[in-house]
């Protein structure tokens, strides 16, 4: 079961590294929050610990691969913070609402969106930026993206959770 969740988390905390290139590279940009759409699925694949942690990490590692999300202002951070909510968030409220996806996806999506708002207004505050302005704007900046985790996440969840429970059939 370790592994397992090991190697999705590799296989997620790497797509979020990807993702977010091919978006850009298509002119699609950050609104659609790219990096945070394997976290959050990653959630409805793992064990709670192991979805928090991929969530830190993979901000972490792209900023210091690519340069974005940039470290300064700490851009990374609010979306480390965000990606293991997002996951975190999802893997808690999953285990009590098997096998419905709805209840942990609206769950997961509320909170990460309402910890990005928060963490945007303290950030702003501190850099001398207008935090209301700023927290309003990072939130509708990033509504394209909650529109894709919302349409995206519940048919690659259904999707994977057939082909593991064909591949791992004699796992309890």
């Amino acid at each position: 079961m370790r592994l397992r969740s090991m190697t999705i988390s590799a296989a997620m905390a790497a797509l979020a590294l990807t993702l977010p290139v091919g978006f850009h590279m298509a002119g699609l940009g950050s609104q659609f929050l790219p990096m945070l759409l394997p976290l959050l699925i990653n959630g409805f694949l793992v064990a709670p610990g192991w979805a928090v942690l991929t969530g830190l990490a993979a901000p972490v590692a792209s900023s210091l691969a690519t340069g974005m999300p940039p470290l300064y202002p700490p851009v990374a951070l609010i979306v480390a913070l965000e990606g293991a909510t997002l996951g975190g968030v999802a893997a808690v409220v999953r285990r009590f609402s098997r096998p419905r996806v709805w209840p942990a996806l609206i769950s997961a999506v509320c909170c990460g969106r309402l910890l990005s708002f928060a963490l945007n207004w303290a950030l702003a505050g501190r850099l001398g930026l207008p935090p209301a302005l700023t927290s309003w704007a990072a939130l509708l900046h990033g509504l394209p993206g909650v529109a894709l985790q919302l349409s995206v996440t519940p048919l690659v969840v259904a999707m994977l959770e057939r082909r593991r429970s064909l591949l791992f059939a004699d796992e309890p």
